[in-house]
């Protein structure tokens, strides 16, 4: 799991089967990378979120057949940095 901020949506009108009907976020992790995540939860700009990657990724899903390797697994209502 890693710890992202939400910059935005993404709306894609044109997409696989495969990624069902899920909301798109644009994240930012750590290092200034720009990732997609779909994201079951309803984050919005500026919130930081916890995420799942890779395999683990499906499975934070309602539905584990959506094929991703990025999903928000929920938003952080408050963290003490280091």
């Amino acid at each position: 799991m890693e710890i992202m901020k939400v910059l935005g949506r993404m709306v894609c009108t044109q997409r696989v089967a495969g990624l069902d009907h899920m909301n798109l976020r644009i994240l930012e992790n750590n290092k200034g990378k720009k990732l997609v995540a779909v994201d079951p939860v309803g984050a919005r700009e500026g919130n930081w979120v916890f995420t799942s990657s890779g395999s683990a990724a499906r499975f934070a899903c309602p539905n584990p057949e959506v094929q991703t390797d990025l999903t928000i697994g929920g938003i952080i209502d408050y963290w003490e940095r280091d």
